[in-house]
């Protein structure tokens, strides 16, 4: 290995491994965390569509049944067979929402958790008690529907560590420069945890063993158990800590992490609580996450109850929209990058692609409601472009904070993603109850709440959305000039500014000591 005889050459990425690293190594092994995570989370969204029988609760008094065309294609005797309970609507709701019940409990305490034991051992024994309760649904659902929600509260609160231990864990070795890649690949892995479960769990309802729908929770345990032979074996939680790292790599990362945490700053939260910027985003994230959730925890039973799929093809189907938003996501980033550089603000760069997320996913969702069993490819199609559109959000809301508060982004994007799970919570159980019969009419009023909160979004970013630097994300400090005077400067990312006697702009500072 090529020695180097000072520090400058420590500071040159270039010279440092990149794709052999220790760091990307834990990109890799956390990319294959968060497949685990999510594939923990939306395999009931499939297997409870073959779970709960067929049942013949519809109102008599209300004309909802499409064309009776359609009801030879909901013929399934492999989802016939293998169910066995009677759940109503509401009961099954209430499984889908109660893991999001847990999983807003440890949003904020799995930070502090991680910084006090470290990420590897919340991460780890957070995903270890998760596949273990996730193996005991099989078992507790043939027992006693309240101990199957109990388990998936469970699951929540162990799994939502996640996502703040891991950012605990990139603070501590992803240099600055390399952070957005190293953390939107490790992220991703959400993404193709969709892809996956859907469609191997429509299989396994189908093929699998314990009638089905038992092997999809037996697998993706087993798969997050191999998992976690390999996080805690190939992962350390500090650069120093780790014991085949090259000294090369350990002193780029200390030093690249050293100079950007230089100071630790208090939160401004007064501030944080009346900024508009701040109010906007969480917006737009709530009213985002409402679509998601509808879509993670109903798609499947949409496809079933209004395409009138079959299992086999639900879950593959129910992929897809997935498919295109791991797509939509690198291209959106991408293409806002380029049209910042080239054409457009940032401002006008964010707005676009947040407003066309909205715009565009809510109606294509009103009019996926208004597709029947008939014209179903139509109506996947609608999905498809309805998931995309919502991919387009990662160039909008989701990197907004780092435009107008780069120094609290963290902070910030964790209170939003804390009352953002909110729709998680409430998106299936308002599913359930528009939804007791199980029509395409019925679901289409469930597109027409998804293109009200698509609405709203739009018009509360477009409005109130900002990008300049935020006054309070400047830190202010003051410099002695001589024994018996001070002088007032800001700084912001070591660069240190003199502050003007008029009010500080909105903007960044531009008179430079």
């Amino acid at each position: 290995m090529e020695k180097y005889k000072d520090d400058k050459d420590f500071d040159d990425a270039e010279k440092v491994p990149c794709c052999t690293s220790k760091r990307w190594l834990l990109a890799f092994v956390g990319f294959a965390g968060f497949f685990c995570m999510y594939a923990l989370r939306v395999n009931i969204s499939v297997a409870i569509v073959c779970m709960v029988k067929p049942d013949n609760t519809t109102n008599t008094n209300q004309t909802l049944y499409t064309d009776p065309t359609c009801e030879d294609l909901t013929h399934d005797n492999t989802t016939h067979d293998s169910a066995e309970f009677e759940w109503d609507k509401t009961e099954q709701s209430g499984i889908l929402a109660s893991y999001f019940y847990g999983y807003i409990v440890t949003q904020i305490p799995g930070g502090w958790l991680a910084g006090r034991y470290g990420g590897k051992k919340v991460i780890g024994f957070g995903l270890a008690l998760s596949a273990m309760l996730n193996a005991l649904t099989p078992v507790a659902a043939r027992y006693d529907l309240r101990i199957v929600t109990t388990i998936r509260v469970l699951l929540g609160i162990f799994s939502g560590v996640m996502f703040p231990a891991m950012h605990s864990m990139w603070g501590q070795w992803s240099p600055p420069s390399e952070r957005s890649r190293l953390t939107s690949f490790t992220y991703s892995g959400t993404f193709i945890g969709n892809i996956i479960t859907f469609a191997v769990s429509g299989l396994l309802c189908a093929y699998g063993f314990d009638n089905g729908w038992g092997s999809i929770f037996y697998l993706t345990s087993i798969v997050t158990i191999v998992w976690l032979f390999f996080w805690f074996f190939l992962v350390s939680d500090t650069p120093s800590e780790h014991p085949s790292i090259s000294n090369i790599e350990k002193k780029y990362i200390i030093e690249g992490v050293g100079k950007s945490q230089s100071r630790v700053l208090s939160t401004p939260w007064l501030a944080i609580a009346k900024s508009r910027a701040m109010h906007a985003c969480l917006v737009a994230h709530f009213c985002n996450n409402w679509i998601h959730y509808t879509l993670l925890t109903g798609l499947p039973s949409f496809m079933k109850e209004a395409l009138k799929f079959d299992i086999k093809q639900n879950g593959v189907l129910s992929a897809v929209p997935y498919m295109a938003m791991t797509i939509s996501v690198i291209v959106s980033g991408q293409t806002a990058d380029f049209l910042r550089r080239k054409y457009l603000s940032t401002k006008t760069t964010r707005k676009l692609f947040q407003i066309s997320a909205f715009i565009g996913a809510g109606g294509c969702l009103v009019g996926a409601g208004f597709v029947t069993c008939e014209n179903r490819m139509v109506g996947v199609a609608l999905l498809t472009l309805a998931v995309t559109f919502e991919g387009m959000c990662f160039a909008g809301y989701m990197v907004n904070q780092v435009d107008f508060a780069p120094r609290y982004a963290g902070v910030l994007f964790g209170i939003n993603n804390c009352i953002a799970t909110i729709p998680g919570m409430i998106a299936p159980i308002v599913v359930g109850a528009l939804t007791p019969n199980k029509s395409q009419e019925e679901w289409r009023i469930v597109f027409y709440v998804c293109g009200g909160f698509c609405l709203l979004g739009a018009v509360v970013f477009g409005f109130f959305a900002r990008t300049d630097l935020e006054p309070w994300a400047v830190e202010k400090i003051v410099i002695k000039v001589d024994d018996n005077a001070t002088k007032e400067v800001l700084e912001y990312d070591n660069q240190v500014f003199e502050k003007e006697d008029v009010e500080l702009p909105d903007g960044f500072v531009d008179v430079k000591l």
